[in-house]
């Protein structure tokens, strides 16, 4: 049965298989204003109305990515807004979040931040927030950060590399603390890479004095271990200060137990993993080489089957690329020296789909929780992105489920054109992707027209400036 409608409609998308927040149904979905104006079985088209016929095809949200280096301000070579946020949109990615560290200078003071949304204006092809960081030294540039709109803050537990007097450097325990008591105060999300520098390097200096080269050799001087004993660290210090905090990238299940046990003592504290994680394993690394080298390492066959038994059980709530370009030359030669991050994003859903929902039997709607959902409310995007639901931005990911390929260096949009997962044969594939109810990319054709994407500011940071308005507008009036 068809319902007829009684406003007007930009686009109706029809015919496709729509992953809700608790279900999948066949429905069409009618856009206006770039909102979500309508969903139900069946809707009466108006004449003249445009229609995009999703036959044979899931309807996702968009993807929320919450965990990606673009590398802007002057490293763009590596990567940059433009071709980063193409790839997403290529992998049915509409909104991502943009880390602080890369750029130079990286993202932990107002002035850097301004440099960045220069660079990022009028490049980005899909939504996004930007991440800023705290360092020894910064703890009075998070409030002005905060308040300029910045989604939260990240911060390093080991040493991150680089070199040169504006680097991103881990934090110590007294910056950690007094940094966690103003990112409370703040009521803001502290985000952080927990692994031991204590320990993992002084096992990398061990291992390479004693001229071990290996993957395996890599993997062993940062164990779970390391992992686990930032993250409780770290606990212990947001328990204290009432921070709340997001762990990124955890790798192990021990880590995922440790979380899983602070919350349910009442703490604020969220979980992500990766796809890599889920995807590849050590094994993979000595096969690979250096392409697959990120940190913490990927772990043991068994330890990734513990990981994907806490995924199916709950668990892990968010689940981001940690798209960590560089240009090819960084990814040769030594495992210890090669720069270690991995660039998947484009891979994100797709590999989702294939290890998790045909592999494992992951429900649908519960993989769209991990991917667009949860960190849309972990990160105050929500309502606005990471479900589709009436009123919601028509952010929409158009996958065939049945389209089998193998992933070539050419169908990848990065900069530079290296992926562990080239070569792997998928069966599924992004079709088409939409960005608050306009196309902007379609398979066989490519992102689409200019790149419209927006900064999506904190919502506080919204409400500061209304405020700051309504001042000076009473102010004119006395």
């Amino acid at each position: 049965m068809s319902v007829s409608v009684n406003q007007p409609l930009d686009l109706i998308i029809q015919n496709g298989m729509v992953v809700l927040a608790d279900q999948v149904c066949r429905a069409d979905i009618g856009i206006q204003d770039g909102k979500i104006a309508v969903i139900c079985k069946k809707i009466e088209v108006p004449e003249r109305t445009p229609v995009y016929n999703a036959e044979n095809l899931h309807i996702f949200p968009g993807v929320v990515d919450a965990h990606v280096h673009f590398n802007e301000p002057a490293l763009g070579h590596w990567e940059g807004f433009a071709s980063g946020s193409a790839s997403l949109a290529a992998g049915g990615c509409t909104t991502y979040i943009d880390m602080p560290l890369n750029g130079v200078p990286p993202t932990v003071r107002l002035s850097a931040l301004q440099r960045k949304l220069e660079a990022a204006a009028g490049e980005s092809h899909v939504d996004y927030a930007l991440w800023g960081g705290l360092v020894p030294g910064n703890v009075k540039e998070l409030q002005p950060l905060a308040e300029a709109g910045v989604i939260g803050f990240k911060a390093f537990m080991s040493c991150p590399g680089g070199e040169g007097e504006d680097i991103f450097a881990e934090v110590d325990d007294l910056t950690l603390y007094e940094g966690m008591k103003e990112i409370a105060r703040l009521d803001k999300v502290l985000a952080l890479h927990a692994e031991s520098e204590a320990i993992v390097s002084q096992l990398g200096k061990q291992a390479q004095a004693a001229g071990k080269r290996s993957a395996q050799d890599f993997v062993a001087t940062r164990p779970v271990l390391a992992e686990l004993e930032a993250v409780n660290r770290a606990l212990f210090y947001a328990e204290q200060t009432g921070c709340k905090l997001h762990f990124v990238h955890i790798s192990s299940a021990d880590a995922v137990q440790a979380i899983t046990e602070a919350k349910a003592k009442g703490m604020d504290v969220t979980v992500e993993t990766c796809p890599h994680y889920l995807a590849l394993t050590a094994n993979d690394l000595a096969r690979i080489g250096p392409v697959a080298k990120c940190a913490p390492p990927l772990r043991s066959a068994e330890e990734q089957e513990r990981l994907w038994a806490k995924v199916a059980d709950g668990a892990i709530d968010i689940i981001a690329s940690d798209h960590s370009p560089c240009p090819t030359a960084l990814k040769q030669g030594n495992i210890f020296e090669a720069w270690g991050g991995i660039s998947g994003a484009q891979s994100s859903l797709e590999l989702m789909l294939e290890e998790g929902w045909r592999r494992r039997r992951i429900p649908l709607p519960q993989l769209a929780r991990m991917l667009s959902l949860e960190p849309a409310k972990r990160f105050g995007l929500y309502p606005r992105k990471g479900e589709i639901a009436i009123g919601a931005d028509a952010d929409l990911a158009l996958v065939d489920l049945t389209l089998t390929y193998t992933l070539a260096a050419e169908d990848l949009l990065y900069r530079h054109k290296h992926s562990p997962y080239v070569g792997k044969t998928f069966s599924c594939r992004v079709q088409a992707a939409f960005l608050r109810g306009a196309k902007v990319y379609e398979l066989g054709e490519g992102v689409k027209g200019r790149a419209e994407g927006v900064w999506l500011r904190h919502q506080a940071a919204a409400y500061a400036e209304a405020a700051a308005a309504k001042v000076i507008a009473n102010e004119g009036t006395e």
